[in-house]
């Protein structure tokens, strides 16, 4: 009977040996996982500043040039604006006198198509 309990304590140690295998298996597994998301974080977020960095770029570029045009687009329309005020200026007194010529020189006549009746 010895032999037998021996055999059996035999193949409890067995099972609490597998059993203590499989835990320990379980966390490295755990462990292994666990890093593989913290690597994963850490090289999308890598990745999306690497991408922010790249945006910003574009973007400055792209707003840069955005800017120069409007600073041009403000300096031709402050050139136009000028040149109609001096055009303005020069041209009111001869612009006035036509205008005040055509209102003061009337010439009453009957239009053709009045038909005086009796």
């Amino acid at each position: 009977m010895t032999s037998q309990s021996q055999g059996i304590q035999q193949l409890l140690q067995a099972e609490k040996r597998a059993k203590d295998k499989l835990e320990e298996a379980k966390k490295r597994k755990g462990k292994r996982l666990k890093q593989a998301k913290e690597e994963a974080t850490a090289e999308i977020d890598h990745y999306r500043l690497h991408r922010e960095k790249n945006f910003r770029h574009k973007q400055n570029n792209i707003m840069g040039s955005q800017g120069n045009l409007s600073t041009k687009i403000d300096e031709e329309t402050a050139t136009k604006i000028r040149d109609l005020t001096s055009n303005y200026r020069n041209n009111t007194e001869s612009m006035m006198g036509h205008l005040l010529d055509k209102v003061y020189d009337i010439n009453p006549e009957i239009h053709t198509n009045y038909s005086y009746t009796i």
